[in-house]
């Protein structure tokens, strides 16, 4: 007993101890870094792998996929006191391309804390896209770099899902072309999502986390809504399919975990 009461001091300080730590480690959150967002893309549980593996998904149809390109935008963290950043709306517009494999973005000077959430855009919006083609600054050139863009007027491809399939009832390989985006204000494919980080992503001067997301394909065609390439392999305009598909992209992204490092990511 003895013994015990001489430990519950040593304790008790090692607890307070631990707690100025923590405090400390709040504090040590000041000023600004960088957040770092890697798209890992897939099939299923399957790594996806362009031209190289075919997928089957739950209608038989087995893909082989040449191009997978996705617009992702207005981003906006939400830290653990539901405070939010909305990252600059002229930066804010980012292709995603397993094609290029350009899959990491970067969002510069973000505010020290401990961001919980991350929200994004799939697309680009109406209000960016009514800038005209002025407004765009060097996106529109990525764009049509990227073969993101059927034209100034027709708009952006949010999401350019390309290959070729097999069905049971398509036994030689057939193109498929989903190519997803707005066509005036009449039918707006412009989508948001936001995502529970598990882990705190932690910022500051000296620490710049990485958030690994995963993106998987076989959502885009077989999420909420079934889309069967053998009924229709080119879907491009199409008013009662193309917003199945906006809904499904927005499903397809999930975050695997966070990285939590230090050193000048800038």
């Amino acid at each position: 007993m003895k013994f015990l009461y001489k430990l519950l001091p040593a304790v008790f300080s090692l607890c307070l101890f631990m707690a100025c730590n923590d405090d400390d480690n709040m504090e040590e959150l000041s000023g600004e870094g960088t957040v770092k967002l890697t798209f890992d893309n897939s099939f299923g549980s399957d790594d996806l792998l362009l031209g190289a593996s075919s997928y089957t998904n739950s209608q038989n149809e087995v893909l082989t996929i040449s191009r997978l390109n996705y617009i992702v935008s207005n981003f906006t963290l939400t830290n653990d006191m539901g405070e939010t950043f909305t990252y600059p709306k002229d930066d804010s517009y980012f292709i995603t391309s397993e094609e290029t494999g350009e899959t990491e973005i970067s969002l510069t000077n973000v505010p020290a804390g401990r961001y919980v959430s991350v929200t994004f855009g799939i697309g680009v919006d109406q209000e960016k896209y009514l800038q005209g083609a002025d407004g765009q600054g060097t996106f529109l050139a990525k764009a049509e770099e990227t073969n993101m863009m059927w034209s100034w007027q027709a708009g952006y491809k949010f999401l350019n899902f390309e290959g070729t399939f097999t069905s049971p009832t398509v036994t030689e390989p057939t193109n498929f072309k989903i190519h997803m985006g707005s066509h005036g204000s009449s039918l707006d494919n412009y989508k948001e999502v936001t995502l529970n980080l598990g882990t705190e992503a932690l910022v500051s001067d000296e620490m710049n986390p990485i958030i690994h997301m995963v993106a998987d394909a076989n959502a885009i065609l077989d999420g909420a809504n079934k889309i069967s390439l053998s009924e229709q392999a080119v879907i491009m305009v199409s008013e009662e399919k193309s917003p199945k598909i906006a809904v499904n992209t927005a499903g397809m992204f999930t975050v695997d975990h966070v990285h939590n490092g230090s050193g000048d990511t800038h």
